[in-house]
């Protein structure tokens, strides 16, 4: 293991890269673009719609995992983190995507896995069958059971997508031997990071992708590589993010202190590559002081800001994360990132639609109380402009520039998500926000690919989604979009500095790169600023031009 024993806690100065006020786009490959019919999405179908992207005004897009693997999670079950699964395509394939992309001015980021292997992998099948600690076993988390006999796990831990977070293997002679750790499902064993083997595996991964050209990683579970040493007991509940704060125990299987050791070694590799190569962090730590930890300037690029995406729909909920995630990062010469909605939650245009306050939903489905639709659009127009005019860099999900809902009626026996399964039909999960998008509302599967098949249902209403319908529609949620990210560019409204105005109730209200942002919580429409021009609004204005409830605005002095 190196380590660095000059750490650098204070920065020299901001961080001046091109990801610092960046708009990165999440494509989820199966859910993309399918170029042959099978019904899922492949890297061709991406490559042949990459000038969507270039029209939406984005500056990157990052790939869900698209590597060999058993699909138990939806290929966050690595079994090759060198290859490309036939499901989506050729490493050829992959090498043509990174090549289009690049031509159109579009950066490319993958994603890595690091946390746990499919079962699937080589290494895993290895260690099945070797003895207790060998060296095979040691790459993983591989312990003996509790009780006379063994047959109680090791410890109480449970799996993120519900029961227990240990699984019992058979040894050699047929009898139950011990037990593996898989924070997530069964197929999903967790890597032992304390073996030095694990560690110089992933430093050769990446310099696999970065030789083919890649532009960065998002690093999936990002803070749960290392376990505390002792594995104790963790009463509470298993939740990725649970509101700890800083003064109180860390679960001891969450952001423990050595994960920062193998994040300043994969900074090295990643400085030794031209062109400014990046790491994010998928890291659900709380608080933001925390979390802006990962972001230190030889460790990550950036962090997801999950913490902004929970935030209730609020004026001084929104303040109280924008204020705190952007002195967090201040402090340590990093950007902030923002987020609203990804392959793993509820798609914030029905996620708004539900009651401010309530709990956030794990999916929803048949027979759940069901979001305001009309109501979680305006609101997340709203979010969404709100956001784009903060200084930082901003993350999108695929679909949502079209306004796109959860799919909140998917038939129970259509879910692939491993939670509904693991939590005995209790969480529905994650397949709502991952349904193929819409391209064309007259065409197969609205013109996902060539035939009707689709891996997930999708829902009648998505025709009124279609890109076809909005592009060049005055008013649409894509051209809504396309305009604020054009006018993000030339406002250079990534860069800030943001200068608040208003952070009462009922208005928010802040400055940047020359307009005036005003977002209205409150129940009364509020006039727009004196002395002002409109430039945006996420819906119109009253008849006397005031900014109705649950809408933003950008303006600039007349």
């Amino acid at each position: 293991m190196n380590s660095n024993p000059t750490h650098q806690d204070t920065p020299a100065g901001p961080a001046t890269g091109w990801w610092t006020r960046a708009t990165i786009y999440q494509v989820y490959p199966r859910s993309f673009a399918d170029s042959d019919g099978d019904g899922i999405g492949d890297l061709p179908g991406i490559t042949a719609r990459l000038d969507h992207l270039v029209e939406l005004g984005v500056d990157a897009l990052w790939l869900s995992p698209f590597y060999p693997s058993p699909q138990a999670d939806a290929g966050y079950d690595v079994a090759d983190y060198r290859d490309v699964d036939p499901l989506f395509g050729t490493l050829a394939d992959a090498d043509r995507l990174i090549a289009g992309a690049h031509s159109r001015g579009l950066r490319v980021i993958v994603d890595l896995v690091p946390n746990h292997t499919s079962s699937a992998h080589e290494w895993f099948a290895a260690a099945l069958v070797a003895a207790p600690g060998s060296p095979e076993r040691d790459r993983y988390v591989f312990r003996d059971g509790r009780g006379p006999d063994g047959a109680q796990p090791p410890n109480d831990w449970q799996s993120v997508f519900g029961g227990p977070a240990w699984t019992r293997v058979t040894g050699a002679d047929g009898r139950p031997g011990q037990w593996y750790l898989h924070l997530f499902d069964s197929g999903q064993p967790d890597l032992n990071w304390d073996n030095p083997e694990v560690r110089e595996e992933f430093l050769e991964v990446l310099r696999f992708w970065l030789d083919r050209g890649v532009d960065g990683f998002r690093v999936d579970v990002a803070h749960g590589l290392i376990k505390q040493a002792d594995l104790a007991d963790w009463q509470e509940p298993q939740e990725i993010l649970s509101g700890q704060e800083i003064d109180k125990p860390r679960p001891p299987m969450w952001d423990q202190e050595g994960v920062h050791d193998i994040y300043r070694d994969w900074r090295r590799v990643l400085d030794g590559y031209p062109d400014e190569r990046i790491l994010v962090a998928e890291a659900w730590v709380e608080p933001a002081e925390r979390l802006a930890r990962y972001v230190r300037p030889d460790e990550m690029h950036q962090a997801f800001n999950f913490e902004y995406l929970l935030a209730a729909w609020t004026a001084p909920a929104q303040y109280a994360v924008i204020t705190r995630s952007l002195e967090a990062t201040d402090a340590v010469g990093a950007p902030t990132t923002w987020v609203l909605s990804n392959h793993d939650v509820v798609r914030h245009a029905s996620r708004l639609g539900l009651p401010v306050g309530g709990k956030r939903p794990n999916g929803i489905g048949i027979g759940d109380p069901q979001p305001d639709a009309a109501l979680g659009l305006r609101r997340a127009r709203a979010a969404t402009l709100l956001m784009l005019a903060l200084p930082g860099s901003a993350y999108l999900y695929q679909g949502e520039e079209l306004g796109l809902p959860e799919h909140t009626t998917m038939p129970d026996e259509a879910r692939q998500d491993p939670t509904w399964a693991r939590s005995g039909h209790t969480e529905r999960g994650r397949d709502g926000c991952r349904v193929p998008i819409p391209w064309e509302a007259d065409a197969p599967s609205y013109g996902f690919g060539p035939t009707d098949a689709s891996w997930l249902p999708q829902p009648s209403l998505w025709a009124e989604y279609a890109l076809d319908r909005q592009r060049d529609t005055p008013g649409s949620t894509y051209e809504l979009y396309r305009t604020a990210l054009r006018l993000r560019r030339e406002h250079r409204l990534g860069e800030g500095p943001l200068e608040w105005l208003a952070s009462g109730d009922e208005v928010l209200s802040f400055r940047n790169g020359g307009l005036t942002v005003l977002t209205n919580f409150g129940d009364a429409a509020v006039p727009l600023p004196a002395g002002s021009e409109l430039v945006h609004a996420s819906a119109p204005l009253d008849a006397d031009g005031a900014v109705p409830t649950d809408v933003t605005v950008w303006v600039r002095p007349a």
